[in-house]
């Protein structure tokens, strides 16, 4: 059965992968032909913020998803969310995918609203899905320091949840860092 829509992109951090995140790839999944996932800050790792590298990050999609998406690193550049970031962002997508996105999903941010502004000529639809899980990755790194994998297993994938001791390992690592690891 044809998908309404060629190409659908999220961006995010997934410093950690939780509930909310699955919602957004599985509506992705459901409704585009190809389905790119860019994971941001891709140059950060090591720190309170950004825990887990960019490598810890496209394992746990892919253990997740398999090939079902196409996941690709987009480190920072520094211009905050802005249509020079929707810029940067497109350039990334047309260079990795070969064409343009035509749908943009994620959570509702009203950030995501001026990406794509100085782009000309550009129809890219956007699909925000709703916050129907009370849950955030900074909540998801303070039960790693809290040791409290009975909440935490309810908000993330249950292929993850072995993975626990490692990822609570690496939060309490980089908990009192500041200066990534990776640059």
């Amino acid at each position: 059965m044809k998908k309404p829509y060629k190409l659908g992109i999220i961006v995010g951090r997934f410093q950690t992968f939780h509930n909310g995140h699955r919602m957004m790839i599985d509506k992705a999944v459901e409704l585009c032909e190809r389905v790119g996932v860019f994971i941001g800050s891709a140059q950060e790792s090591g720190t309170s913020k950004n825990p887990f590298t960019y490598e810890m990050r496209e394992s746990i999609l892919r253990r997740i998803y398999g090939n079902e998406i196409e996941i690709f690193p987009l480190p920072d550049i520094g211009v905050g969310n802005n249509s020079k970031w929707g810029e940067y962002v497109l350039a990334n997508v047309v260079e990795r995918l070969g064409e343009t996105p035509d749908l943009l999903i994620s959570g509702k941010e009203e950030k995501r609203i001026s990406w794509f502004d100085g782009v000309n000529g550009l129809s890219i639809a956007e699909l925000y899905i709703p916050k129907s899980i009370d849950i955030s990755a900074s909540r998801m790194r303070e039960m790693f320091a809290e040791n409290d994998f009975e909440t935490w297993k309810t908000y993330c994938d249950e292929r993850l949840w072995d993975d626990f001791p490692e990822l609570r390992r690496t939060v309490l690592a980089a908990r009192d860092n500041t200066e990534t690891d990776s640059i």
